[in-house]
């Protein structure tokens, strides 16, 4: 692979060979899907599904809403995500930032999708659906941790359930212990806020003050 990052840039700036049809797509891909990547699609929870939900600890949320679309980290104990029925999943909103960007977009577009990961397990889990957000306080309360209701609950409706086989997962190396790296060598979240904010924010406070934080404000 190519390492001079300006020769890159000026071949990714070329737009000569874009491919802007379907057609143009199938120039390129032209053996299309095969039988095993069309028959894994279900339109509900398939009982071979759910325990893939009921296993992961963790999610990506799309949403899509005025100002684009948005990916939000979704993640609690194994089954965070309730299989309410084999057409609706229940993702309670815990504990964040108050962006609250993936319920705004919701209320704009209800189009979601979920990908689920199941730490050791190289196959993903991908759900597309539509959703809609409730604020009732039975299903809050049903839905608690250590005593502690989240604010709202999004009630999605499944649309399609297939999975995602392991080729990006074992390229990446996710699970293998020998790949993850070390924290310190990556920007802290301090000092990104104290550069981003001209230093409106102490990065240092704000670094060690962090998992404590965390803990403390998890649920």
């Amino acid at each position: 692979m190519a390492t001079d990052l300006s020769s890159l840039a000026a071949l990714a700036a070329d737009t000569a060979h874009d491919l802007t049809s379907e057609a143009a797509l199938r120039g390129v891909y032209a053996t299309g899907p095969g039988d095993t990547s069309l028959a894994k699609v279900c339109d509900h929870v398939h009982p071979l599904y759910r325990p893939y939900i009921e296993a992961a600890p963790f999610a990506v949320l799309a949403t899509r809403g005025p100002n684009g679309l948005d990916t939000s980290p979704r993640g609690d104990g194994p089954g965070f995500v309730v299989v309410a029925d084999d057409k609706t999943l229940l993702l309670p909103d815990r504990r964040g930032n108050q962006r609250i960007d993936s319920l705004r977009n919701v209320v704009h577009d209800p189009h979601v999708a979920l990908l689920f990961l199941i730490p050791g397990v190289g196959e993903a889990l991908r759900v597309n659906g539509s959703a809609r957000i409730s604020a009732s306080p039975a299903l809050c309360a049903s839905l608690a941790v250590d005593g502690k209701a989240p604010a709202s609950v999004l009630v999605i409706r499944v649309a399609s359930v297939f999975f995602q086989c392991a080729r990006a997962v074992k390229r990446s190396s996710l699970w293998d212990a020998a790949a993850q790296i070390g924290r310190d060598a990556l920007p802290s979240p301090g000092l990104i806020l104290q550069t981003l904010s001209e230093s409106r924010i102490d990065g240092a406070a704000y670094d060690a003050a962090l998992q404590a934080r965390q803990a403390a404000t998890l649920y």
